[in-house]
């Protein structure tokens, strides 16, 4: 997978199309990501202890991965993810459309 957290990306398909978020955690395992203010869900929470109330929350539900891709500042649109390694051997993720390196 080659979207991480911290990552910025854009939503490309489903009804929150076009939106950008910052990616708040990443599940390889299920190619899945839960992006912040994206794909929110309600959910009637039980009261668990006097200090934490029960009720109707809003959460982010997780999104597949081929629905988001990188959003590269640069360029202000979407772009795929490369790799390029360099002289040393050292392995770094780099955005298709600008050519520069992703930390």
């Amino acid at each position: 997978m080659r979207i991480k957290t911290g990552d910025n990306v854009i939503i490309i398909a489903g009804k929150d199309k076009g939106k950008t978020g910052k990616v708040l955690k990443a599940l390889p395992k299920e190619n899945r990501v839960i992006v912040e203010g994206i794909n929110m869900i309600t959910k009637h929470m039980k009261t668990t202890s006097p200090t934490q109330p029960g009720g109707i929350q809003k959460l982010e539900a997780p999104i597949h991965v081929s629905n988001v891709m990188f959003y590269d500042e640069k360029n202000k649109k979407g772009s795929r993810v490369g790799y390029k390694i360099d002289s040393n051997g050292n392995k770094s993720r780099v955005a298709k459309t600008s050519g520069e390196t992703i930390k």
